[in-house]
């Protein structure tokens, strides 16, 4: 027997967590899909009917979650979603569990902020409401998780690199339109862009500039993963800095990270231990000399060529936001470029990378019903 899910929101998040519910196996007797209205969907290939909730609460919609075990809410960063029409209108009629990837309730008290690697057991049978955190926030305690059990973090400071998937659908249509206007004759030659969505022109460059800025400087997206990381380690001592930017790429946000810890950490070690929980917490690390990764490509080399002396005999192997786009990636966190800061003891410097709309929002969402499924709260 399986679970009556809903998912609500039917954009890039929620068609991903419907393949999501395929994928990683939460067995589901019935998906419903919502939206505002009600429409034929296509989802590759698949046609769904998706049922109307209309923009603002009525009976009639609530009537539609009836019978439900759990509800998605799909959310999308910097917006006011669903979630607080319905969710607690649902759980309090019929009892079903939301699980909420939008930002409106992530630091709220009382509400558990999941990270199923890292923090599941915070969820009970009591707790009927859910949030997911942020799409960066996300891969960021995933990488972190591991080195934070064998030595107590102290301070982050992380820049991430974010696509413009993250913002939604009309970023990703606006840098499109960008791209076809671009003149390899004329570069500096400005492509037209909606400053509703981004304040500057995506293509050709990189805005420092995600979400709203607060009175102290800092963006709303980075005082996100400031709160959220320590609710979600339950470590307020933590210190998390932030600078978060908008870049030229669809989908797979990165993180440059400098962490310092409170006992011994190195490189190695670090290394180590992502190797170590790969399979348990979904981290694969691609940090290796290039002559040891099958297939890195070596750009003006002989097919035949030896290492030894080689010009490429020293480069490293790395990942990049177009690998999560492979198939055996889109689920994961990918991490790499670990080396020791030479300025600083127990200090480490790295690279992370992670879908954010599988890992950092769908994936996430429906790792965690399993989460509850796998405890007996649900199903």
């Amino acid at each position: 027997m399986g679970i009556k899910a809903g998912v609500v929101g039917v954009g890039p998040v929620g068609q991903n967590i419907y393949r999501c519910i395929h994928e990683l196996g939460l067995q589901c007797d019935e998906i419903r899909m919502f939206a505002t209205s009600a429409r034929e969907m296509d989802v590759d290939g698949e046609m769904l009917s998706v049922l109307g909730l209309g923009t603002e609460y009525s009976d009639e919609g609530l009537k539609l979650f009836e019978g439900l075990d759990v509800v998605f809410f799909a959310g999308r960063e910097g917006e006011k979603g669903a979630a607080k029409t319905w969710a607690m209108k649902a759980i309090d009629t019929y009892g079903c569990f939301c699980i909420d990837n939008g930002s409106d309730f992530r630091l709220d008290q009382g509400i558990p902020l999941i990270v199923p690697e890292v923090n599941m057991d915070v969820a009970t049978s009591d707790t009927r409401f859910i949030a997911s955190p942020n799409c960066s926030t996300i891969q960021l305690c995933v990488a972190l998780s591991p080195l934070y059990a064998k030595a107590k973090i102290k301070r982050v400071i992380v820049s991430s690199y974010q696509a413009v998937s993250g913002y939604g659908r009309d970023a990703q249509a606006d840098m499109v339109q960008q791209l076809k206007a671009l003149d390899p004759e004329d570069l500096s030659k400005p492509l037209g862009h909606d400053p509703g969505i981004f304040r500057k022109q995506i293509v050709l460059d990189c805005v420092p500039h995600i979400d709203s800025f607060m009175d102290n400087g800092y963006t709303k997206e980075e005082l996100k993963m400031r709160y959220e990381t320590r609710k979600i380690f339950g470590d307020d001592t933590m210190d998390v800095v932030a600078t978060t930017v908008r870049v030229p790429v669809d989908i797979g946000h990165a993180e440059s990270l400098n962490v310092e810890f409170d006992g011994p950490m190195n490189a190695e070690t670090a290394r180590e231990l992502w190797r170590e929980s790969s399979e348990e917490l979904g981290i694969v690390v691609i940090d290796d000399l290039a002559k040891d990764t099958p297939g890195w490509p070596t750009p003006g080399s002989p097919k035949d060529a030896t290492w030894a002396g080689h010009k490429y005999a020293d480069e490293r192997s790395y990942p990049t936001q177009a690998d999560v786009l492979k198939g055996e990636y889109k689920n994961l966190v990918l991490v790499g470029r670990a080396r020791d800061d030479y300025s600083r003891e127990n200090t480490l410097n790295f690279w992370c990378v992670s879908d954010n709309l599988r890992k950092g929002a769908a994936t996430n969402v429906v790792q965690i019903a399993m989460g509850l499924v796998k405890r007996g709260i649900i199903g």
